[in-house]
């Protein structure tokens, strides 16, 4: 939801869009890949690359690519680090995008952070994006540099979804579950906050939930 929306951003700034996707078996990969490419269409992305990262399934510790462990009801109470934190994983995302910005030339990486990330998330803080920007600056030989775009790092998921209802993305080609393919569970965290999202904006929800 965060990352279409930010893409319907970058196109409205004026970038031409590569849309860069990662599967590293989490448990919706399936319904995300045709969300993905689905909003790359719409989009009239110049290129859609998908890169594998199967090694975070191997790495474990988290219940998005663990099947062992179980992915948490939200109950109002956030845990420090919730199960479905992937060690580390936008620094691996980040480094990647960076790497196909340069070969590129492309001028900008964007992220979908947003606030409410941060308790959960450390690798979504500003202090965290703020670090890898100076990675990216020590490390790159792009000419011109490569900008982090976190044009959502200080708004919250209903400020988000204003913003893309007002550039019509088409929210029913998104996914925000963190454990189903077909009926989002309704019960996750991530289904919660975007529900929450749709209710503060008062129009309904185009996906459809378990009973």
């Amino acid at each position: 939801m965060d990352s279409s929306t930010l893409a319907y951003v970058a196109r409205d700034t004026g970038y031409d869009i590569i849309a860069l996707h990662f599967t590293y078996g989490q448990r919706t990969q399936a319904k995300e890949q045709a969300c993905a490419r689905t909003i790359a269409r719409m989009l009239d992305a110049e290129e859609f690359v998908e890169i594998s990262l199967e090694y975070f399934k191997k790495i474990g510790a988290s219940s998005l690519t663990d099947t062992g462990m179980a992915v948490e009801e939200y109950t109002g109470e956030r845990e420090a680090l919730p199960s479905t934190y992937v060690p580390f994983r936008n620094a691996n995302l980040l480094a990647i995008a960076t790497s196909l910005a340069e070969a590129r030339r492309a001028e900008a990486v964007f992220i979908g952070v947003q606030t409410g990330d941060y308790p959960g998330y450390p690798d979504c803080r500003p202090e965290f994006i703020e670090a890898f920007q100076r990675a990216v600056d020590l490390g790159t030989a792009a000419d011109p540099g490569i900008t982090l775009m976190t044009p959502f790092i200080r708004m919250t998921k209903a400020e988000i979804l204003r913003v893309g209802l007002a550039l019509g993305v088409p929210y029913r080609e998104t996914w925000s579950c963190y454990q189903n393919n077909d009926r989002a569970c309704g019960v996750c965290s991530s289904c919660h906050y975007r529900r929450e999202a749709f209710r503060a904006c008062g129009i309904p929800d185009p996906i459809e939930y378990e009973e």
